[in-house]
């Protein structure tokens, strides 16, 4: 009945225009009679006013304070821009107590749902593992901290300042640990890579990643306001050309984007579309590797790697091994007679000969467990019980040590004098 009665008020209306042509009224007239026999409710006029009308047509806003609706300088919304950046995999978008999608977050997973997130966070590297004091090297520690403080104020100086610090020297001299424990005293939190991640299956994969935790680097100085570099260990045996070994996209890729770092160190893309507005900090990058000639020469030139030569002299090497063995009560006569004793040794040598003095109480600690026998069950067990008994580190001598030391330098000579390979192929001898 309210139809037909607003339906017949329509036709009354539309009859008493004399200006409206006869036909064209007709067909007014049919068209809305079928628009009224329609069977779907929502097309009965609304008696509601025009100012109802036009507030639900307004779009409602998710919040004032909403990301997802708010413009960029070319007038883009943020989901405009994400759907750009064809390899954003930002998952963190929605996961976050009392940001966006709160409703999805749920009370199950705590008020941080995304484990994700919490796990990039941990990309740094703190050093809380380094207890003690230990010796750091001046002169050591004058080439670290001179090349981070030159590339944080680089903007500052008239001179051109190389991306890189290429540490290199003969094998176990310290100079990974070194450089961390100058990241330790300085606050430095850093991103460390190793020469293994520079291969994958997929190409240009690790270039990628490279720049993924050089940008990493640079969030650490923007969002946590520390001090932050990019170190990666032992490059040249992931990037050093050995003999006939093969050279693969990946290596060229990684030495390019190196390259193209230290020549654009603000202006770094991991994929995504250019934008004006991204800028990164500029990142310091440490290197350290054992023989630098076998990298490509434009990337170890000089305008983008400085390069430092490592090799403790015997006043650091004393210094050194005499904070090591401090615990033990070593004097620093004793230490010097051990270094002296064993010279043209590497720094890992004497980290070596107290550990070789524990083998004779380990097997002893062995059979007071019960021997050999089920001995992985026994460690299992006893460990998550809490019954495994009580291990006393043996006493360090200095006659100990020396017997150590001593059987270490059998091994070595041993390995080099055997040449087992030969008595394998005596056949390609001439």
């Amino acid at each position: 009945m309210a139809t037909l009665s607003v339906l017949n008020s329509n036709l009354l209306s539309f009859s008493s225009l004399s200006s409206f042509p006869p036909k064209s009224h007709i067909f007014f007239l049919l068209q809305k009679k079928n628009y009224y026999n329609s069977s779907s409710s929502s097309r009965i006029p609304s008696c509601s006013s025009p100012e109802k009308e036009s507030s639900k047509k307004k779009k409602k806003k998710l919040s004032e304070q909403s990301s997802w609706e708010s413009k960029d300088s070319t007038g883009k919304d943020y989901l405009y821009r994400l759907g750009q950046e064809a390899d954003n995999m930002n998952i963190t978008v929605g996961a976050r107590k009392g940001l966006i999608d709160d409703l999805f977050v749920g009370g199950f997973l705590g008020k941080d749902s995304d484990i994700v997130f919490d796990y990039r966070q941990k990309a740094t590297r703190s050093f809380e593992y380094l207890q003690g004091d230990y010796y750091i090297a001046p002169l050591f520690l004058d080439k670290v901290a001179c090349h981070i403080v030159k590339n944080f104020i680089a903007h500052l100086l008239n001179t051109k300042v190389p991306l890189i610090l290429g540490i290199w020297g003969g094998k176990g001299q310290g100079k990974t640990f070194q450089t961390e424990l100058i990241f330790r005293a300085m606050g430095v939190e850093p991103v460390i890579m190793s020469a293994g991640e520079l291969e994958s299956e997929k190409a240009g994969e690790p270039g990628k990643l490279i720049r993924e935790r050089y940008r990493t680097a640079s969030q650490v100085i923007q969002n946590h306001g520390k001090v932050s570099c990019l170190m990666i260990n032992d490059l040249d045996a992931g990037l050093g050309r050995f003999g006939n070994t093969q050279m693969t996209v990946n290596n060229q890729i990684v030495v390019g984007t190196l390259m193209n770092l230290c020549d654009n160190p603000t202006r770094v893309s991991i994929g995504q579309k250019w934008r004006e507005s991204d800028v990164t900090h500029r990142v310091p990058i440490i290197v350290t590797g054992n023989d630098f000639s076998t990298i490509y020469a434009p990337l170890i030139r000089d305008g983008r790697m400085e390069k430092f030569y490592w090799q403790p002299n015997r006043e650091d090497l004393v210094n050194i091994v005499h904070q090591m063995y401090a615990k033990d009560g070593l004097s620093r006569n004793e230490v010097m007679s051990i270094v002296d004793t064993f010279p043209n040794q590497a720094l890992d040598f004497y980290g070596a000969l107290r550990s070789r003095t524990y083998d004779q109480s380990i097997s002893k600690w062995v059979y007071d467990i019960g021997g050999y026998e089920d001995l992985g069950k026994k460690l299992i067990k006893g460990r998550k019980d809490g019954k495994l008994p009580t291990f006393i580190p043996p006493k360090q001598t200095v006659e100990a040590l020396l017997e150590a030391g001593r059987s270490l330098v059998e091994e070595q000579e041993l390995v080099m004098n055997s040449r087992l390979s030969k008595e394998y192929m005596k056949n390609i001898e001439s």
